[in-house]
């Protein structure tokens, strides 16, 4: 591999691990409160998309309030579900809210289905300049990765300066080590569960719509595999860990450009190689990168 293709490549790794690290932080902070895997994530991201192609489609709004509005009601959509299908569960067996989750991704993308139908859409609503091409030697770079890299290092900062910079984030990591004891202590911990499922919400959409913009199709099914790898980079960095699920969603990211740009003949295997990654990891390292030795570590 020549030295320009490896540039080449750790850009478009660096492009595709940051939109696996905004979903996987979703996935990591509701484990790390709640101990569930909340396996409906990659619908929302999906209805957070279809929100925005239509805000611009039939009510013919601006790109950037079609994905602003996108993103919040992906947000309320989170909390509504975590109201519905979750919160009566806290009490329950892990298993119950586990099975909760796998029929809520079911019904959302049925749902998906019936309310926008199954055709797959074009998501060219964003303005041409994002196609763009950049020409440095011969490595190429759309505009567009510029802007999805941009919003993702700054979607990240801001999650982190969240977490350990305000009390609303340490609220959030003390629930996720003792919920009654932060109860009694005054936290409304409904309130911070709630906020939680919203900000989760709200990155897969953003991860969503931007994904939508790298690869531009939507359909009922599109959240399944992005969920699905951003949930293994969870369990690579550590679920339960926020800088865990950074690191993982970049190295997987990362991994599945390189090796694909290492043997093109396995192309066709890219995404065998996150569940090869994720087995590997389970036989050896079961915490993850980040070991979290406490019940848990946002």
């Amino acid at each position: 591999m020549s030295s320009s293709n490896l540039i080449q490549d750790i850009i478009n790794g660096l492009l595709l691990g940051g939109l696996y690290a905004l979903i996987a932080i979703g996935y990591t902070m509701v484990y790390g409160i709640l101990r569930l895997i909340n396996f409906a994530h990659g619908d929302i991201l999906m209805w957070g998309v279809y929100f925005a192609l239509y805000a611009v489609v039939a009510l013919s709004m601006p790109w950037w309030i079609a994905f602003v509005i996108g993103i919040a009601l992906a947000g309320l959509l989170g909390f509504t579900v975590e109201k519905v299908a979750y919160k009566p569960l806290r009490s329950a067996p892990r298993i119950s809210s586990l099975i909760t989750a796998i029929g809520m991704s079911f019904f959302l993308e049925s749902l998906a289905v019936v309310v926008w139908g199954g055709i797959p859409k074009s998501f060219n609503i964003y303005p041409k300049f994002f196609n763009r091409t950049l020409i440095f030697g011969h490595v190429r770079i759309q505009m567009l990765t510029f802007f999805i890299l941009g919003v993702t290092f700054i979607l990240l900062l801001a999650v982190l300066w969240l977490l350990y910079r305000t009390n609303t984030g340490t609220a959030m990591r003390a629930i996720a080590t003792d919920i009654p004891t932060t109860s009694l202590m005054g936290a409304n911990v409904n309130n911070i569960i709630s906020l939680t499922f919203i900000i989760g919400s709200m990155l897969a959409a953003t991860s969503g719509i931007m994904w939508a913009m790298r690869y531009p199709q939507v359909q009922p099914y599109m959240g399944f595999v992005p969920g699905m790898k951003a949930f293994i980079a969870a369990v690579i960095g550590g679920i339960g860990s926020v800088p865990g699920a950074l690191v993982g969603g970049f190295l997987l990211g990362m991994t599945e450009i390189i090796v694909v740009g290492l043997f093109p003949n396995l192309a066709g295997y890219r995404d065998a190689f996150a569940y090869v990654i994720l087995i590997v990891l389970l036989m050896f390292r079961p915490t993850g990168i980040f070991r979290v030795y406490s019940e848990q570590k946002v």
